[in-house]
């Protein structure tokens, strides 16, 4: 049984997918030691990154232990996630004046892990290590779930908080006191609509990308040594 389950293991997907969760990791961590306004558990992106290294660790050790792979409602919700994480920051939040530049090494670095290497691995795992035409329309409610309740803490945090208080939104779209409650409900369900298209997308992508993880395996497994066979 011990020779079967050492075979069944798979070791570089292992090993990516730690590296993968220790990039998720590292962000949050260098924002929480850094400091940062608002505090830093009150970021999308580091909360998203957080669930991301969680994901990426349980996977990193199915995959070494040789058990199935997570389910695919997970590993479609965390590739929305990512996904949110760095197209927001690349194409949304770059144009917002309000949002400061980091001016030192370590906020810049993360910055980058955040915004940049975690989706990029996040979207390689999925691409490379997972099989295609596994993800479901079904799934896109469950995914999100997760934007949504973030709006609901960012705005009862919000509301719990004193009018002027600093960073009192934590994203210039979400600030009730400049747009209003109307205001910032309306751009929560345009962006709502927008992850809806993005989730679409990527659920559409996945029935029409190559199986490049079987391809993988499948050249693993010619160039394996064959099984020595009984003597006749």
């Amino acid at each position: 049984m011990l020779p079967a389950l050492a075979a069944a293991r798979r070791p570089w997907p292992a090993a990516l997918r730690a590296l993968a969760c220790g990039a998720a990791t590292a962000g949050p961590v260098i924002t929480l030691a850094t400091g940062s306004t608002p505090p830093p558990l009150v970021h999308f992106t580091v909360l998203a990154n957080l669930l991301v290294a969680v994901a990426f660790g349980w996977s990193a050790v199915r995959s070494w232990r040789g058990t199935p792979p997570l389910p695919p409602y997970l590993t479609g919700g965390v590739l929305l996630l990512a996904a949110i994480t760095g197209l927001m920051h690349h194409l949304v939040l770059v144009n917002y004046t309000e949002t400061p530049a980091p001016s030192t090494a370590w906020p810049l670095a993360a910055t980058v892990l955040l915004h940049t290497v975690t989706p990029l691995a996040v979207a390689a795992d999925w691409l490379l290590l997972t099989a295609p035409r596994t993800l479901r329309l079904a799934h896109i409610p469950l995914w999100l779930t997760a934007p949504a309740a973030y709006l609901a803490l960012a705005l009862t945090r919000g509301a719990l908080l004193a009018p002027g208080s600093p960073a009192r939104y934590p994203y210039p779209f979400l600030n009730v006191d400049t747009h209003g409650y109307a205001g910032t409900l309306t751009q929560a369900l345009a962006l709502g609509l927008l992850f809806t298209a993005l989730a679409t997308l990527i659920t559409a992508a996945d029935h029409l990308r190559p199986n490049v993880a079987g391809r993988i395996q499948h050249r693993r497994n010619r160039i394996s040594p064959p099984a020595a066979g009984g003597l006749k």
